[in-house]
Order: structure tokens, then C-alpha cells, then sequence
């Protein structure tokens, strides 16, 4: 069984959680923003986090092109292996965000989840949705997608079963027994299972997918409006080094668990510093914007740009006046031009 026993209750460990309930607290009251606005947050933050996740793991799709591919899952036809990836998270994602209040934390749902994750990746077809067969191990991957070395040697195909059971088992029991803060209980969950690596491919993306699930049933609603995996992604050598330093040692008699826990904590606390920041800012916006640049603000930030076509077509004004508008919002540092004349579009800045 797990030894948590180690565990080292640092100030820094205090204070990182005392911030990210503060922010949880503050959140549930957060009665400014219209849902109109959560919705564009939302959208904006759920693009960074599957584009982030699957970069994180190998995929050469920047956010433009994981946008672009949302907008046409009901097609259900993915030529490339960034493409069914992405396509296969993005499912999994808007399940979480839908019915996560209804999904048991069990090894069956667990396997479920995995399921659809490689739903569309004809690669995985065999084995998705079932542990390991075969022995796997944590390769690392450069900007490129190109394997730079191996981090970590997992658990056996015979031991995994076991120890899925245990990790699951342990969950239940400390979410019952409160006696661990539900963080440090997510923390200790992800690190492990990582260390496990049950599933032959997609444990990386399923993890954060499951640290998503946990953090929700934790009463943490601010998540689905901030990408964790985009802060992620920006410290992707640290969290490769946080889990070897940790996992190398969970077998041992004395695990140590502080440098995981203390990366889980403050990429949580910047996930949190990250939203704090984009709520204010549009309370700013809102404060002080017309209505009309409004508008052409909100549809730039739902669907990454907007032209004065789409403008036009949006509100009903003539083109003079969005022009007005437009060199406005450049101006006030809102939005950016990109290309010229006919073929210009605008993006947030």
C-alpha cells in the first residue's frame, strides 16, 4: 500500500493550498461575469488545454489548428495521428466538463474513459480501454515531437492490475476519511498512476483528463474556465523532472513525494493567478468598452479571430463605423490586425 507518511506539510505546501482556496471560495461567489463570458473564457481555456495536453505527449497541432479541427468533430473522420488525438481529448474533455458529478472514481469508469480517449486512433484500437500488455515506459519529447530520451521505467504488465486496484482503493478510502486534503490526495493520485502507466499509450492525457475530474469533484468549479495543462506544457521540463525525482522513490520505504507535490501546487496556483488575471481583465473590458467594440471583443475571444465581414454580419453596422471601432481596440492594446486589406483579420492581443 501507499506510504504517505513522508509527506512533508511545508509552509510553502500551506500557503500554495491556503491560495488555491482562497481562489475556490472566491470563485463560488463570483456573481460579475455573464454566462456569455464564462462560456468564451471557457471555450478559450478548453482549446489551450487540449492543444497543451497533447503537445505535452507528442502532437504538432498549435491551438488555430486544434480550433479549427473542433469545429468539425461531427465529422468523425481524422486522417492524422495529432488529428484523432485531438479529437479523442476534446470528447473526453466536454464529458468531464458535462457530467462529471455523475462519473464514479472507479477502475471500470477509469477504463471508460480511456476508451474514449483513443476512440478515433486506429493505432490504438487493440488496446484501448484495457491495461498493458506489454511493457511501456515515459519517453520525453522536444518541441518538435521528436523523443529526446526515456524519463521513467513503469510497472510491470503483471503488477499493474494489482496496483490499480490499491491507487483506486486508497482514493476512496482518503476521500472518505478526510483526512488528507483533497489536493494532496490528486497529487499523490496523479504521480502514481503515472508511475503505474496502466494503459499501453495515453496515460500522460488521461491523467490531467482524471486530475480534471478530481479537482471538479473537489468542489474546485474554477477549472474548466483556466488551463492546467497550458501551465503545463510552458514548464514541461520541470514536470518531467518533478515526476522522475518522485517516482523513483514511491517503492522505496521512505517516497518522496515534495518535489511532485510542490510542481502539482504552484502550476495549480498559476492555473489560479492565470484566471484571476483574465477576470480582471474583463471586468476592465466590460467597464469600459461600447457596446459595439464589445461585440467584435466577445467574437474574437469565441472564436480566436474576426474579420470585418464577420463583424458586419455580427452587428449590423456599417463598415465605417466598425473601422472606428476596430483602430479603437487596436489602439487600447484589445486586439492585433493581421494581413491587410480584403484578407485582414483581427486577433486578441
Amino acid at each position: 500500500m501507499l506510504r504517505t507518511d513522508t509527506l512533508q506539510i511545508t509552509p510553502e505546501v500551506l500557503s500554495l493550498i491556503a491560495r488555491i482556496d482562497e481562489f475556490k471560495g472566491a470563485w463560488r461567489a463570483l456573481g460579475t461575469l455573464a454566462p456569455d463570458r464564462l462560456s468564451a473564457l471557457r471555450r478559450v481555456a478548453t482549446i489551450e488545454s487540449i492543444g497543451s495536453s497533447t503537445r505535452i505527449e507528442g502532437s504538432k497541432l498549435n491551438d488555430r489548428e486544434v480550433e479549427r479541427l473542433l469545429s468539425n468533430l461531427a465529422i468523425k473522420q481524422f486522417d492524422t495521428r495529432d488529428a484523432q488525438e485531438v479529437a479523442g481529448y476534446a470528447e473526453l474533455m466536454d464529458l468531464m466538463f458535462r457530467a462529471w458529478e455523475d462519473i464514479p472514481f472507479n477502475e471500470n469508469y477509469i477504463k471508460q474513459l480511456h476508451q474514449i480517449l483513443l476512440q478515433y486512433s486506429h493505432k490504438d484500437e487493440r488496446h484501448r480501454g484495457r491495461y498493458k500488455t506489454s511493457s511501456n515506459s515515459v519517453a520525453a519529447f522536444d518541441e518538435n515531437g521528436v523523443q529526446i530520451g526515456i524519463v521513467f521505467e513503469t510497472a510491470t504488465p503483471f503488477d499493474t492490475p494489482r496496483l490499480m486496484v490499491e491507487l483506486v482503493q486508497w482514493v476512496g478510502d482518503e476521500r472518505e476519511k478526510v483526512y488528507l486534503h483533497p489536493l494532496l490526495v490528486i497529487a499523490i493520485f496523479v504521480v502514481v498512476f503515472l508511475e503505474i502507466h496502466p494503459f499501453q499509450d495515453g496515460n500522460g492525457r488521461l491523467s490531467r483528463v482524471l486530475t480534471t475530474l478530481l479537482l471538479l469533484q473537489a468542489g474546485y468549479a474554477y477549472v474548466p474556465y483556466s488551463s492546467l495543462e497550458s501551465v503545463i506544457e510552458v514548464n514541461k521540463e520541470a514536470y518531467y523532472l518533478a515526476l522522475r525525482q518522485t517516482q523513483g522513490t514511491i517503492r522505496t520505504q521512505a517516497p518522496d513525494w515534495q518535489p511532485w507535490l510542490l510542481f502539482f501546487l504552484r502550476s495549480l496556483a498559476e492555473q489560479v493567478r492565470r484566471l484571476e488575471k483574465k477576470v480582471e481583465r474583463e471586468k476592465i473590458v466590460l467597464a469600459s468598452l461600447p457596446t459595439l467594440s464589445l461585440q467584435i471583443v466577445e467574437f474574437a475571444r469565441e472564436h480566436g479571430r474576426i474579420t470585418m465581414a464577420a463583424a458586419i454580419q455580427l452587428t449590423g453596422s456599417s463598415r465605417n463605423t466598425l473601422k472606428q471601432h476596430f483602430r479603437d481596440l487596436i489602439e487600447r492594446g484589445h486586439l492585433e490586425q493581421h494581413g491587410s486589406g480584403r484578407g485582414a483579420w483581427y486577433g486578441l492581443k
